[in-house]
């Protein structure tokens, strides 16, 4: 089911590697900027800007078993995908393996949240850094779209979620989120915490041992990160971004970066993201040596 390897410094093979890293070139229902189907193998070109070594951590990303599966051949329908996605990430859990999604557009966190429960079971909390609630039932006709994704992890994974960054929704959105108690973090919220503080609630909040971080890049503003599908201004700062994702990596058991269209600036959205992949990676092998 997959194709293209290539990331810099992915050097394990598939059997001994503890990471697992792969594209999903899927952008079917995005609704504004479409374009994050390019997304993964921008981000596996920028890995070649990178040195492997890692000095906040003290390691070498290139001795880190990672291996890069390549992407997965997605086809035309959504709905088929994402079955084909969970059991293609399920087959990965499976094997003790730390799956980590390139997207593609958001939607596709779903499948890979169900694979990573279906272990972990109610031990599962989600962190969604992202600028949108995406708490529709639906949106243009579709139940599984991309601005529907924290709806559907809430009413079919769990309900033991925060999101980060949260700026943008209809009332109706903001409505819901308060009626059924989603916990969620705006930006001037994350600024006022300060990052301790707030990773600090949030495993409070969560009180688990496994959870699963979803990076949706618009949760950064576009000053930062402007090749993005759904741009929305004030929000996260790229070193608040990097230190949530230090602080939770060590307990995740499943990590996805999506919605960068890499055709609406010069690379530097895919640089970034690229950089968060790398710092999960050595955030999480550092806390397990």
């Amino acid at each position: 089911m997959f194709y293209q390897p290539g990331m810099m410094d992915a050097l394990a093979d598939y059997d001994s590697a503890s990471y697992v890293i792969f594209g999903v070139p899927f952008d079917r229902t995005s609704s504004f900027r479409a374009g994050s189907r390019w997304a993964p193998d921008a981000i596996r070109s920028a890995t070649a800007n990178f040195e492997s070594y890692n000095s906040f951590f003290d390691i070498d990303i290139s001795d880190v078993p990672a291996h890069d599966a390549g992407n997965f051949e997605a086809g035309a329908l959504v709905d088929d995908v994402l079955d084909e996605l969970y059991l293609d990430v399920l087959n990965i859990v499976d094997d003790g393996k730390i799956p980590i999604m390139m997207g593609g557009e958001h939607s596709l966190t779903l499948p890979c949240v169900k694979a990573c429960a279906k272990h972990a079971g109610e031990d599962l909390g989600i962190v969604v850094l992202d600028a949108h609630f995406d708490l529709r039932d639906e949106f243009e006709g579709m139940k599984y779209n991309h601005a529907c994704v924290s709806r559907h992890i809430l009413e079919e994974v769990t309900e033991n979620y925060v999101s980060i960054g949260i700026r943008s929704g209809p009332k109706e959105e903001w409505d819901y989120a308060k009626e059924n108690n989603v916990r969620y973090y705006t930006p001037e919220e994350v600024t006022e915490k300060g990052i301790k503080g707030l990773t600090e609630e949030i495993n409070e909040y969560l009180d688990c041992e496994n959870i699963y971080i979803s990076l949706d890049m618009d949760a950064l503003d576009p000053a930062f990160a402007p090749g993005l599908g759904t741009p929305e201004p004030f929000g996260l700062s790229s070193v608040q971004v990097r230190d949530i994702i230090r602080k939770l990596a060590p307990i995740a058991r499943g990590f996805d970066v999506v919605e960068i269209s890499p055709e609406y600036d010069n690379g530097q959205t895919a640089i970034l993201g690229a950089k968060y992949i790398r710092e999960f990676i050595a955030a999480h092998a550092a806390s397990i040596r």
